[in-house]
């Protein structure tokens, strides 16, 4: 049993936690690949989505992982509630509150936005991405998949490749994968690297085959141009040419590496089509162990209300 209120990131989780959600999530999936994909572990149990930027991904995937644990699911659409007439992130934790929900997910261009939301209300709240913070379930999917096809987390090696400094994905990631002994070893233009995160245990190679030499996974991250301020690169065709991943440079790698992605993808940026349309391609299971792992933590978190609040 998990013993927190809330998931709010990865940074502050033990390898011990990170291990019983993925554990959990195995049991879970065996429940979503069965011929009926329906449980009453959190019947009578209500989830909020309650999400200030766009998803497609991560919003669908807790809603269905509430409706195959018996929960009921609203989703709170941001751009025709009361937030529009100048209602506070508080002031809208504190009215859903009311109405006695259990679960919250919330996504947030602010960092910081759902510890906020967590301090003031009772329910458990998910964070499903705030701002250039953390993307904790996204991370945990990924390495789900990545110990699910390649057996362990332990000693292997992960390239990430891409916008890494405007990537709430990579730094949950980051925090995840070295807690659990990985090397995380990254790659992209000087501009898109955050300065000193080799401090938080990053290997940032000097190239793109450096990077994937090796690698038993690799990861795209997607350009995130919705958060940049332009002049970060000069145009796509080149950014792909000099450091995206494509048939030649993912030979680099291990012959049975696995290729995954957060999603979307920009097709022939990141990844060439080759790559992700591709046999080492895990992108598509990815999207189906999200709500595996999103099952097992509305389980988990179930279990420490019932137990303590």
């Amino acid at each position: 049993m998990l013993k927190r209120k809330d998931l709010l990131g990865l940074k502050d989780c033990s390898a011990e936690e990170i291990y019983e959600i993925l554990d959990t999530a195995a049991e879970m999936k065996k429940l979503l690949d069965s011929d009926c994909k329906h449980s009453d572990l959190l019947r009578g149990k209500a989830l909020v989505t309650l999400f200030y930027e766009n998803s497609t991904r991560t919003r669908s995937s807790f809603e269905l992982a509430a409706k195959y644990l018996g929960a009921s699911e609203v989703n709170i659409s941001v751009a025709t509630s009361s937030v529009q007439k100048g209602e506070t992130l508080i002031d809208t934790g504190e009215t859903l509150d009311a109405m006695n929900i259990d679960f919250v997910v919330i996504r947030h261009p602010m960092a910081g936005a759902p510890k906020l939301l967590a301090e003031h209300v009772r329910a458990s709240v998910l964070n499903g991405g705030d701002g250039m913070h953390e993307h904790p379930t996204q991370a945990l999917l990924d390495i789900f998949t990545m110990r699910e096809k390649l057996g362990k987390v332990k000693g292997l090696k992960v390239a990430i490749l891409g916008d890494i400094k405007h990537s709430r994905v990579a730094m949950s990631n980051l925090f995840a994968l070295t807690k659990l002994g990985a090397e995380v070893h990254m790659y992209a233009p000087a501009t898109m690297i955050p300065k000193e995160i080799e401090k938080l245990g990053a290997r940032v190679a000097k190239s793109r085959e450096q990077a994937l030499d090796g690698a038993d996974a690799v990861m795209g991250l997607r350009i995130q141009l919705e958060r940049q301020h332009g002049g970060l690169f000069p145009s796509l065709s080149e950014y792909a040419k000099y450091y995206g991943v494509n048939d030649a440079t993912l030979k680099y790698a291990k012959k049975d590496a696995i290729v995954l992605h957060p999603g979307p993808v920009n097709r022939g940026v990141e990844l060439s089509p080759q790559v992700i349309d591709g046999e080492k391609s895990l992108i598509l299971e990815q999207v189906k162990n999200g709500v595996a792992v999103r099952m097992a933590l509305l389980k988990l978190l179930g279990e420490y209300r019932e137990k303590r609040l």
